[in-house]
């Protein structure tokens, strides 16, 4: 009996993983304008396809969150080519995050603070599923969310490893929820 149990963990667990690493999230394509996008910082391509979809007009302001605090924002606006008149307007940097949990939370905080109805947030295609799922956890209700997946090859590695982070997460949600009932 414990044999039989363990090879069904084991398929389910395998085909989780299956799932998961071949249906990575992709880019938002049908043209949808949101109020605002949030941009996490880490792998390459995420702040770059932030600026982007706000140079393109398809949202209004830009927050990239988990920027390091020695960053000034002078150098930010060097280093991605953003004009002082967009960064004036437009462009905000989040200096508290430093994990994709603190990500959620500073995120949701400038949501809040913006009054923002509709949030595209731009993260890694691998990434995407465990940011949205704490992101969500994080945002008003009344809040929509999009997935804008920046399209990445990550390594076996590093889909192996953000899969068991998302198992995690899922896990301690699906504790709090049977707990506090």
């Amino acid at each position: 009996m414990f044999r039989r149990t363990a090879a069904f963990i084991l398929l389910i667990w395998f085909f989780g993983f299956v799932w998961f690493a071949v249906t990575l999230p992709g880019p938002l394509t049908d043209g949808r304008r949101s109020d605002a996008i949030i941009a996490l910082t880490g792998s390459q391509g995420r702040i770059e396809h932030g600026l982007e979809v706000l140079r393109r007009g398809k949202a209004k302001r830009l927050f990239v969150s988990g920027v390091d605090p020695e960053v000034r924002p002078e150098e930010f606006a060097a280093q991605f080519g953003v004009s002082q008149r967009l960064m004036d307007c437009c462009v905000e940097l989040g200096f508290e995050a430093y994990d994709t949990r603190s990500n959620a939370i500073e995120a949701a905080n400038w949501v809040r603070e913006h009054k923002a109805r509709s949030v595209r947030l731009v993260t890694a295609d691998w990434h995407m599923r465990r940011a949205e799922l704490e992101l969500e956890r994080e945002l008003p209700e009344d809040v929509r969310l999009e997935r804008d997946a920046v399209p990445s090859r990550p390594s076996l590695g590093a889909l192996f490893l953000e899969y068991h982070k998302l198992l995690w997460r899922l896990s301690t949600r699906l504790y709090d929820r049977f707990h506090k009932s």
